[in-house]
């Protein structure tokens, strides 16, 4: 019997399209384009306007172009991961609202939080449903409009984000293609370090807690920085000596796009050439959940089938990973 893995068969995505740039930033804060670029690598970001527009708006159009790109209806999938920090509403659950919107009518689904990392944690999660032989179509969804949580009065953390979304399917590869290992850690111990306070059942919501500026994100940005380009560089290390790779081996590297400086450490660290790296943080920010699936969406065109991608992240609570996928088609 061939070994069952879980392969990415289509990707879609979608950014709004205005562009809060540098320069529009030094207009706002106490900060300049040379500051932020050299410290971050980012020149520009997208943000979502619109009274009552959420996450769900953007992920709605990249789903609805990744079904159409595998040539499937909304209602042959079976299970929805919807990875973010910033669903439309805290009940119900952003993937139960997706699958309504798009027509989704045959499938289960809920909302997968682990801060940066959290694509990361979905596409294993969702290799799981695949695996068992249970589930032939697994929607994993990373989508965050960060600029509903970030204080644009505080200059430090709001040159960072933007808003987008991404996602990609998950279907049965017996080729040997698809999510081959995974490395996921979690630290609570960094929960301080990097976190939003108010909101949860600790600190509700209340005229409070809203002085107090507890409802949008919080960043010790040196403790942060200096924690994740360890941890990062140390579990791409490691998934490349568990699968016996090189430096040499790899097509792509797939990471988070938080900061350029960090994502320069991992390559280093893992032996890979500037080319064969991923990034689009210059164009969109840190999109959280969405960033890894946005590179994917950016650089589908150009992977082949067989292709070697290691995909790594590291976000708040602490949590970070790496990922070992072989890329399962050629281009259209």
């Amino acid at each position: 019997m061939k070994h069952l893995r879980a392969a990415i068969t289509a990707v879609g995505g979608f950014v709004p399209d205005e562009v809060l740039s540098n320069e529009m930033l030094e207009r706002m804060v106490d900060t300049s384009d040379e500051w932020i670029t050299t410290r971050t690598g980012i020149k520009e970001r997208r943000i979502l306007r619109g009274d009552g527009k959420g996450v769900t708006n953007m992920a709605v159009p990249a789903v609805q172009s990744l079904l159409k790109k595998r040539g499937i209806a909304a209602d042959e999938i079976e299970v929805i991961i919807f990875c973010t920090i910033t669903p439309d509403i805290q009940v119900a659950s952003a993937a139960a609202k997706l699958a309504d919107l798009i027509g989704a009518k045959n499938a289960f689904g809920f909302d997968l939080q682990a801060a940066c990392s959290g694509y990361l944690f979905g596409l294993n999660t969702g290799a799981q449903f695949i695996e068992s032989g249970r589930y032939k179509k697994v929607l994993v969804v990373g989508g965050d409009k960060m600029s509903a949580i970030v204080n644009y009065s505080e200059r430090t953390t709001c040159v960072l984000f933007g808003d987008g979304a991404a996602a990609v399917l998950l279907e049965p590869n017996e080729e040997d293609f698809g999510i081959v290992d995974a490395v996921l850690k979690v630290d609570g111990g960094g929960r301080e370090h990097l976190r939003i306070s108010g909101g949860g059942s600790m600190w509700p919501a209340s005229k409070e807690t809203v002085d107090r500026s507890m409802h949008y994100v919080f960043q010790e940005g040196q403790a942060v920085f200096k924690f994740a380009v360890t941890r990062m560089a140390d579990v791409s290390e490691e998934i490349l000596k568990r699968n016996g790779l090189t430096g040499e081996d790899v097509t792509w590297l797939v990471p988070h796009q938080a900061n350029k400086r960090i994502i320069d450490a991992t390559a280093h660290r893992m032996g890979l050439a500037p080319e064969k790296v991923m990034i689009n943080i210059h164009r969109y920010g840190n999109t959280t959940n969405a960033t890894i699936p946005l590179c994917l969406w950016d650089w589908e065109s150009q992977l082949k089938k067989g292709d070697n991608l290691i995909l790594a992240a590291f976000g708040g609570g602490f949590t970070w990973g790496s990922m070992y996928l072989k890329w399962a088609y050629d281009p259209v």
